[in-house]
């Protein structure tokens, strides 16, 4: 059987599923593969029959299906697909699904990283999907508009020929799988872009410039796909995330260790001294621990917990997600291999064993003191005194809020506070609940 005739059976086998039952198409061991990759783009609901949050979005999403078939009629564009997972174990388990409903986003047959986590509403969805349609390249028609382009931001360009040339068609492609990681411009006026296109079509990756980096042009073929992806994924992703409230959801489904450096808003220093240290000394840990920077006015809350206020900015952390733990002394970020130390002594637990049998003092603290400064110079993570005071947390809507009570005192080590922000169970039902 040719491709075309294949492919041509899987259009129909889809048209009968969407237009004759209406509704999202059902996704199974023998289909999923098929029409993942016969769509640029399909939405799909990881359900399980039990699952009351499952059953209350399930005529929803078969609206949602029903609307995107209507909005988007072209072949092979769009498709709403939906998995059992409770039959379908197999496919949940290849895509690491634990909690129900999980809605995922496939570009061109791959699972892009992030979830979908809006509002579970009918338009919500459409607005939703109705973006990841759009183009997601900046296009350019004159060089001066690269001055315009914001300058604090990552950025992959591309110069081509035209539009419809093989290399403009993996670049498309590349910006569409990449469009939450990076941002991508292209010019396809080759008489406009002589000097940035003098022979033949160019890529190249233009950092922040709060970074200390150079551009670097890409010098494999652009219309190697997987080579290109690999390339853009490498200098479009950082080493160090910013965590906000809108995506720290998202980084602690992700399962690993926080190392947050809490800054304020305006310290840029000290994001770009931390960036570097992490690219100096954690690049072998990347596996294991979550980089982050995050605005301290933001996770106020955080700080409280751990008997800091802004006053005490920058400061660094590993929240493991059952505890807290401080960098003694961020002055000594740079220092001998010190960070990396910080973090394999979390994994070996020398860390938690230390807060709870401290080595003995080598000099007089007070009973707030988190971190002292041994007769040898080095920084040793001391015990949090359970005598030690915290700022009350207010009541606002905050997500962090509650977690400072009026009165508390923190644990010794401090609980962790971003476990507070994974998946719950007013939203999610969980394969341990059966």
């Amino acid at each position: 059987m040719s491709k075309y005739q294949l492919g041509s059976i899987i259009f129909f086998v889809s048209y009968y599923l969407i237009f004759v039952n209406g509704g999202a198409i059902q996704l199974t061991s023998s289909n999923i593969d098929s029409i993942l990759s016969s769509y640029d783009i399909v939405f799909v609901n990881f359900y399980a029959n039990w699952c009351r949050f499952s059953q209350m979005l399930d005529p929803i999403y078969n609206e949602l299906a029903d609307k995107i078939t209507k909005e988007f009629p072209q072949s092979g564009v769009v498709a709403i697909g939906k998995v059992d997972c409770d039959s379908d174990n197999a496919i949940s388990t290849k895509y690491n699904v634990n909690k129900y409903p999980t809605l995922k986003l496939f570009r061109h047959g791959i699972m892009t990283k992030r979830e979908y986590r809006g509002a579970r509403q009918v338009d919500a969805f459409f607005d939703f999907i109705r973006k990841q349609v759009e183009s997601s390249i900046m296009k350019i028609s004159t060089p001066s508009d690269l001055i315009t382009i914001d300058s604090k931001k990552r950025y992959i360009i591309g110069h081509f020929d035209d539009e419809n040339s093989e290399n403009y068609r993996t670049f498309t492609k590349i910006a569409s799988l990449l469009r939450d990681e990076c941002n991508f411009v292209a010019s396809t006026n080759k008489d406009e872009f002589k000097n940035e296109r003098p022979l033949t079509d160019v890529v190249y990756y233009r950092p922040s410039e709060t970074l200390n980096e150079k551009e670097i042009y890409y010098i494999g073929s652009i219309n190697e796909q997987e080579s290109l992806i690999t390339w853009s994924r490498e200098k479009c992703i950082p080493l160090v995330r910013e965590i906000t409230f809108s995506n720290a959801e998202e980084l602690t489904d992700e399962g690993l260790p926080f190392l947050i450096l809490f800054h304020k808003a305006d310290d840029l220093q000290s994001v770009a001294l931390f960036e570097r240290e992490v690219a100096k000394q954690l690049l072998n840990e990347r596996s294991s621990i979550n980089c982050l920077h995050a605005d301290g006015a933001q996770f106020i809350h955080p700080l409280q917990h751990l008997g800091k206020n802004m006053a005490d900015l920058p400061l660094l952390a590993i929240d493991s997600f059952k505890h807290m733990f401080l960098f003694p002394d961020v002055n000594q970020l740079s220092k001998d291999g010190k960070l990396l130390e910080f973090v394999k002594d979390l994994h070996s637990g020398k860390l938690h064993r230390e807060f709870h049998n401290p080595p003995p003092p080598t000099q007089q603290t007070s009973t707030t003191t988190v971190s002292s400064i041994g007769d040898d110079g080095d920084s040793k993570s001391k015990h949090i005194p359970k005598t030690s005071s915290l700022a009350t947390g207010d009541s606002s809507s905050d997500p962090m809020n509650n977690v400072i009570k009026s009165g508390s005192h923190p644990s010794s080590p401090p609980e962790s506070v971003f476990v507070r922000l994974t998946p719950n169970r007013q939203r999610y039902s969980f394969r341990d609940e059966l």
